[in-house]
């Protein structure tokens, strides 16, 4: 039976297990919309910008653990789309990006709405495509699903000519993919696996390095077993943040730039370091050659390419994380039926007692003021009220930090934030997918006044698609990352960081039809919260937070974790209370 080309995108969209499909419509891809009209079991969202749609289905792919599908237009829409592709492929996100093309036989004339899609794409996607004729969509289309699912996860474009979706043809779905260059790995090499659970037994001071593998593969039931079996501590990546509970005895809490000190001291002293669906990024190893300079390294990590690409490893594992849990699991159970040494059973004792002393020594601290919101206190507020059961989701910048170290994660697909891109603007978009995925849980928006303000626009679709965000704005008046950067590195040389009062954000939820709610005083933070979480619908709550709050430990760009500063070098607490009174 031949159908439109259209249709046929449509019918492969729902096989693939789609439900909900965020875009915006243009020339290029009208013959998609036209069938949308009356098309049964797709559920489309009407973004108010391209990027937001990408983003939109990166929230949905974290949350679900499906794949997340958006669909653009050609040319401009194509090109603001990009934004969201790079920030799923470092992320390791699996979505589907649709994009309309004019005709085939006017490709590389220039044409309006033109542009090299798949030149544009193919360095920020796991692979890309251009279907040139019609009967190609179905097994394209089968396969882009399949590349953006397995292996590393990632994204995946497709890019439609008009003319292709106009005319018609036979839809075919392969049962199977099979594609000969394209054969992930995931069972991990047993002899490897044998080697490590030698390593890991016999370890006096192991630490469980924990990145976002870990939740793409759904395997934090394995690596809670792991750490608790060996009593092994555990500290996560930014993007680990829900593998491992935060509150339990081992837990280590974040590591890197912004991680907390016992978690870049742990790692600084082990004498074993078992990376878990990690990278070893700039942001967590600080400079290379003083990162773990003790410990011998084992790194399991379905990606072939990462394994030794920025720190040299000693037991390179390659495949999946929960399936290599598994197999370690198993042979560690192996190795601790034979005697353990007695010297090493002490010793980790020890280590685990010293670990306990710099939690002690050094926690994630703020001074409290009771005239000025601490952006600290706000995080910890929303914590206590959700009990850590909320979906949280964050801009980019220090407001992104404080989440990440002072909401107590209990679960994995709660967290969701621009980690390798580091996106201002990801927030709120990411939040509507979110949302959609699970119209019935909380889900909460941690923002910053300038990270907000990129894509505020979209309170629009969260007001007309009944996507009930609750978006809390760490409001400082400017850019406060950079102010801080400013401030520390450039000796207070601050300079085009500062945003002020505008807009009114509690206006602007009123303009897009939403609820605003507005705190300028300790006191209002939890009231302005509690009516948030419980206003029916798309609320706004603007903080207005201390300017000159900075995040803390952080670790100087080219240091070592070890170079951690925890206060500010270059300000005084007087100069500091006297420059929080004059608000922001």
């Amino acid at each position: 039976m031949k159908m439109s080309g259209a249709r046929i995108v449509l019918e492969c969209i729902k096989r693939a297990g789609v439900d909900v499909v965020f875009g915006l419509p243009g020339g290029a891809v009208l013959p998609i919309y036209d069938v949308l009209y009356d098309f049964q079991g797709l559920r489309h969202v009407l973004v108010r910008q391209e990027a937001a749609a990408g983003h939109a289905a990166e929230g949905y792919a974290r949350a679900t653990g499906k794949v997340g599908v958006c669909l653009v237009t050609s040319g401009p829409a194509a090109t603001n789309l990009v934004t969201a592709l790079q920030d799923a492929y470092m992320d390791s996100i699996p979505i589907v990006a649709f994009t309309g093309q004019v005709p085939t036989h006017l490709i590389g004339n220039d044409a309006f709405q033109e542009a090299d899609n798949v030149g544009i794409t193919r360095s920020c996607t796991k692979h890309n495509f251009l279907v040139k004729d019609g009967k190609d969509l179905g097994p394209t289309i089968r396969e882009a699903f399949h590349i953006a699912a397995t292996g590393r996860p990632g994204p995946v474009h497709v890019d439609l000519p008009k003319d292709v979706l106009v005319k018609e043809a036979e839809l075919v779905w392969p049962d199977r993919v099979q594609m000969r260059s394209y054969n992930p790995n995931y069972d991990g090499h047993p002899g490897q696996i044998k080697r490590a659970a030698k390593l890991l037994v016999r370890a006096r001071k192991p630490v469980l390095y924990v990145g976002g593998g870990v939740i793409s593969s759904d395997a934090h039931v394995e690596l809670r077993e792991l750490a608790e079996l060996t009593q092994i501590p555990v500290t996560q990546t930014l993007m680990g943040l829900g593998a491992f509970p935060l509150e339990h005895p081992l837990s280590l809490d974040m590591l890197g730039m912004h991680g907390s000190y016992y978690a870049n001291m742990a790692v600084h002293d082990a004498d074993v370091l078992i990376a878990v669906g990690a990278r070893f990024d700039d942001r967590v190893t600080g400079r290379v050659d003083a990162f773990a300079p003790n410990a011998e390294i084992i790194h399991i990590d379905i990606d072939p390419s990462s394994i030794s690409k920025n720190i040299k490893v000693d037991i390179p594992i390659v495949g999946d994380c929960r399936r290599v849990l598994r197999a370690l699991l198993e042979a560690v159970r192996e190795e601790m039926h034979e005697d353990t040494p007695s010297l090493a059973r002490e010793a980790r004792k020890q280590w685990l007692a010293q670990l306990a002393e710099w939690k002690r020594q050094h926690p994630f601290h703020y001074d409290w003021d009771d005239d000025v919101i601490k952006p600290q206190h706000v995080i910890q507020e929303i914590s206590n009220l959700t009990r850590g059961e909320a979906m949280i989701v964050t801009g980019v910048g220090q407001h992104q930090m404080w989440a990440a170290q002072y909401y107590k994660f209990k679960h994995p697909r709660r967290w969701f934030t621009s980690g390798g891109l580091g996106t201002m603007g990801y927030g709120l978009p990411t939040a509507m997918g979110v949302a959609a995925a699970f119209p019935d849980r909380l889900v909460v928006n941690i923002d910053g006044d300038g990270s907000f303000a990129m894509n505020s626009q979209e309170l629009a679709t969260c007001h007309d698609n009944d996507l009930a965000v609750k978006t809390v704005i760490i409001n400082n008046g400017g850019h406060g990352m950079v102010r801080q950067w400013q401030g520390i590195i450039y000796k207070g040389r601050f300079c085009a960081i500062d945003l002020g009062p505008s807009p009114d954000f509690v206006k602007l939820a009123d303009a897009y039809g939403c609820v605003g709610i507005r705190a300028t005083k300790p006191s209002e933070v939890v009231p302005a919260l509690e009516k948030a979480f419980a206003t029916p619908g798309p609320v706004v709550v603007d903080v207005w937070v201390d300017k000159w709050e900075y995040v803390f430990p952080m670790v100087p760009a080219g240091g070592a974790n070890t170079d951690m500063i925890l206060e500010n070098p270059n300000q005084s607490t007087k100069e500091k209370a006297a420059r929080a009174q004059t608000g922001f």
